[in-house]
């Protein structure tokens, strides 16, 4: 088994470690929101506000399917975190072989569901009739695409659970900036449209998965399968659909408020949709900064879970705390200094009613990030140490603050309800989980026989 000493949390100083493993995973997300900007920007100033307001319309469905992508292949590297903290090498093997089968199959079906509801949804959400064709047009291409995304998640989550977090990175770096060629290449000569962003998109992310499994190969002797490690590997993928099942869903609950606020602002029209859709995607910015947050710290508790180690895992947490909430004070204030700028890298020309939409958004979400950030350390931990009760309890009262906010709410306060429902969101998920991770610390869990994953 390949180890390094820079791959192996489970020794060094806990904040370096952290960091150092954070920050190539913090740049790939922000990489892979450097996809979905690029097509945005360049739709939205070569094809208009329309072609925008249909990509953006779309958005929250795509977003919540890849949440779920996200969460399910993270919970396969939570599994196969464990055994590496554990040093069980067949287990990983296992693992492994788990994670290829499962998402195989969950590739199949997927693709099979989601292009079965394509148009039903965007009925349901009361898509304005000048951009429903561009919408579905946009949102048939990325879903047809899920293979793709299903496989970067799964060979990205498996690197960074053996703690490679550079891989993935290096890889995404090159695709991104070959997903910007791409998306000129095919809405400028081609004239393709906005299918042709969402190509652009699925191809470079298919890129960004085959060269990490190529590159991974080489580093890692564990990943050279056999078919021994094939077998009798009903147990193995039981446990890890308990794992990852419940953390995809726990991922794309949230997107299924984040779905009840889409609709609302289709509602308000074309300029509502545009603003809130440009707000959006710089919010994306400091969601995916702490979604980051949570992997890395999701493969730092995993592995000391597995070696047992509880005062490695408290000292983790402090600085995964620190790190990510001087994170959020940054981003807090680059949002709210450069809001304006930032709806004018989409759209040409905004209107004061953009503007108004786009402003009121980030101005009730960006300084409540802070609380984001308690979310995502705490609920990360708590999964990686075998408790998904907790976690699913907490995603949860996400929903249903999400769905208090903008079902009854928004009839007194109307698009206001909208830019609270996340914050509150976010608290009432807190509530919960602050205090279940401090009760896991004070009791006796770290025993290896526990270690079934």
């Amino acid at each position: 088994m390949a180890k390094t000493k820079e791959m192996d949390l489970t020794t060094g100083d806990s904040f370096r470690s952290l960091l150092k493993f954070s920050i190539p995973i913090i740049l790939g997300n922000l990489f892979q929101l450097f996809y979905t900007l690029a097509d945005s920007v360049i739709v939205g100033k070569t094809l208009g506000t329309e072609a925008l307001a249909a990509v953006g319309a779309t958005t929250i469905i795509i977003y919540f399917v890849f949440c779920f992508i996200n969460g399910f292949t993270s919970g396969f590297g939570i599994c196969l975190g464990q055994r590496f903290g554990a040093r069980n090498e067949a287990g990983m093997r296992k693992s492994i072989a788990a994670s290829t089968v499962l998402s195989i199959g969950f590739t199949v079906v997927l693709t099979v569901v989601c292009c079965l509801l394509a148009r039903p949804i965007l009925r349901w959400m009361q898509i304005p009739g000048d951009i429903i064709t561009q919408a579905y047009d946009y949102m048939i291409v990325v879903l047809l695409g899920t293979g793709a995304t299903i496989f970067y998640n799964m060979i990205s989550n498996i690197l960074r659970a053996l703690g490679d977090s550079r891989t993935p990175l290096y890889f995404l770096v090159f695709s991104s900036l070959f997903n910007i060629v791409l998306d000129i290449l095919f809405l400028v000569p081609l004239k393709m449209g906005v299918a042709g962003a969402a190509w652009a998109t699925i191809l470079s992310q298919f890129l960004s998965g085959l060269l990490s499994l190529v590159v991974g190969w080489r580093i890692f002797p564990v990943l050279h399968l056999n078919k021994k490690d094939f077998s009798h590997l009903k147990q193995t993928m039981v446990i890890h659909l308990k794992t990852g099942f419940p953390m995809g869903f726990q991922m794309s609950v949230m997107c299924i408020g984040q779905l009840a606020m889409q609709t609302v602002v289709n509602s308000l029209g074309t300029a509502a949709v545009a603003g809130y859709t440009a707000a959006t995607k710089a919010d994306q910015l400091a969601v995916l900064v702490n979604n980051a947050m949570m992997t890395s710290v999701s493969n730092y508790v995993a592995q000391n879970f597995g070696a047992g180690n509880k005062e490695r895992i408290r000292a983790g947490v402090r600085a995964g705390l620190l790190q990510l909430e001087v994170m959020n004070v940054v981003m807090c204030a680059a949002m709210l200094l450069l809001r304006h700028p930032i709806v004018r890298m989409f759209l040409t020309d905004p209107s004061a009613e953009i503007y108004q939409y786009s402003d009121g958004y980030l101005l009730g979400v960006a300084p409540f990030y802070f609380i984001l950030g308690l979310l995502a350390v705490y609920r990360s931990a708590i999964q990686s140490m075998q408790n998904g009760k907790v976690p699913f309890a907490a995603c949860m009262i996400e929903l249903l603050m999400r769905i208090v906010a903008t079902v009854v709410l928004s009839h007194m306060l109307g698009y206001a309800a909208v830019c609270i429902a996340s914050p509150m969101a976010w608290f009432g998920a807190c509530v919960l989980l602050i205090p279940a991770y401090y009760y896991m610390m004070r009791s006796k869990l770290f025993k290896t026989d526990r270690i079934t994953c």
